[in-house]
């Protein structure tokens, strides 16, 4: 009679551990900053943005070359010049001055919402890939690892290589 209370007990107790086990959620990660940077169209898109840069900063260089011929060009006339005339002078610089700092600040601006039109269809694909990955693997949670993502351990499955052959590469 103490066998039996014995291997009911263990039956119940492995079967409730195992009905436990199962409604426990699966659980994987990724690092999707990992993910992305090694994706074929990350690789495009950051030339495009480099190439966009290049082409600001050359001119805003040449502005910049430019006010300093200017000014060069107008402290050497200076002592030659009326008070009105280089007063005149100051304010043309000082406006050239302004220019370029609004243009600097249009350039950064038109930079950021490229980079955000290149990336955001990167970012889609990588998210439809990691969700399909997760679905047929039956993972229920997959959580970023990707430094200051919020996870502290991750000891669950990582899909990165199985992303990237869902992706093809």
């Amino acid at each position: 009679m103490k066998q039996l209370k014995t291997l009911l007990l263990a039956a119940v107790l492995f079967v409730g551990a195992t009905s436990v086990m199962q409604a426990q959620s699966k659980v994987a990660h990724i690092n999707t900053k990992e993910l992305i940077e090694a994706m074929p169209e990350m690789k495009s898109a950051r030339a495009e943005l480099e190439k966009l840069s290049k082409t600001y900063q050359a001119d805003i260089q040449n502005s910049v070359t430019e006010l300093q011929n200017k000014v060069k060009q107008y402290d050497a006339e200076a002592a030659t010049q009326t008070q009105e005339e280089n007063n005149k002078r100051m304010q043309e610089v000082a406006e050239m001055e302004q220019s370029i700092r609004q243009f600097q600040a249009q350039a950064q601006e038109d930079i950021q919402k490229k980079e955000f039109d290149l990336l955001k269809p990167i970012t889609e694909k990588a998210k439809a890939a990691i969700q399909k990955v997760a679905n047929d693997q039956g993972f229920d949670y997959v959580l970023d690892s990707t430094t200051g993502g919020g996870v502290l351990v991750h000891n669950g499955k990582d899909l990165l290589a199985d992303v990237k052959k869902e992706l093809g590469f």
